[in-house]
């Protein structure tokens, strides 16, 4: 199993939210590379990016850091956050960036999912965040009717490989993973399952690996001190 260090930046600054509000959004880091390659030192050889400006407004106002990354940290970036069109798709893979993900336009707009995946690959993931087990869009502004298992089916057939799964209730509350939704989703579809949202210690690390999930997103944890990264990679290693 993969473990993925994350980063969130909003208005150019290293930040955690709590459960998506971007009100509660506070500095968790000074400087993203020295971030970036701390994450490296430790093991990790891919790291988890998020642009919430993007997310909230369909834009990419913070791509430099994200290419910098790519280009200079050494490790593979997954990136999401107002990645909406083709040509956002494009300009990011070009650039470096390893593997983008959709989010709101999986629901708006699947036939980008199935183009994207047509002419990507495995270099497209799709971002399914519910709560109450119904999807939201929009930097998680948004509230749909679609079932999160009903999209991953969808997204399965559209051929994609990787979805990152997050209980918006439990991101940023290192309140542990939802093993029950998480299960769900795994059984419900041939892709490969990140989780997000929630990760608290080492058990969460440990239950996902024995879920057969392909990976899981440490973000506030890593902050926090709750969760050591070099027994995590290597726990998902092992």
């Amino acid at each position: 199993m993969v473990v993925l260090p994350a980063i969130d930046i909003k208005d150019g600054k290293c930040v955690r939210l709590r459960r998506g509000d971007y009100s509660t959004a506070h500095t968790v880091a000074e400087n993203y590379m020295e971030t970036a390659l701390g994450f490296k030192a430790a093991g990790a050889g891919w790291i988890h990016m998020v642009d919430l400006d993007g997310a909230k407004n369909a834009s990419q106002p913070n791509r430099d850091i994200f290419i910098d990354v790519a280009k200079n940290s050494g490790l593979k970036v997954e990136l999401g956050g107002g990645i909406r069109s083709l040509d956002t798709v494009e300009m990011y893979l070009s650039a470096g960036i390893s593997r983008v993900i959709i989010g709101s336009a999986a629901v708006k707009d699947p036939e980008l999912v199935k183009t994207a995946c047509r002419e990507y690959g495995e270099h497209i993931a799709v971002g399914i965040d519910a709560k109450d087990g119904y999807v939201a869009t929009e930097g998680w502004l948004e509230h749909s009717d679609v079932l999160f298992t009903d999209l991953a089916r969808e997204m399965d057939k559209a051929g994609v490989k990787y979805i990152i799964f997050t209980d918006i209730s439990r991101d940023g509350m290192l309140s542990g993973v939802n093993l029950t939704q998480l299960k769900e989703i795994n059984d419900c579809c041939s892709c490969n399952i990140i989780a997000s949202g929630g990760v608290h210690t080492l058990k969460d690390i440990i239950d996902c690996k024995a879920f057969g999930l392909y990976g899981a997103i440490c973000g506030k944890s890593l902050y926090e001190g709750t969760l050591d990264l070099a027994e995590a990679i290597k726990a998902a290693e092992g």
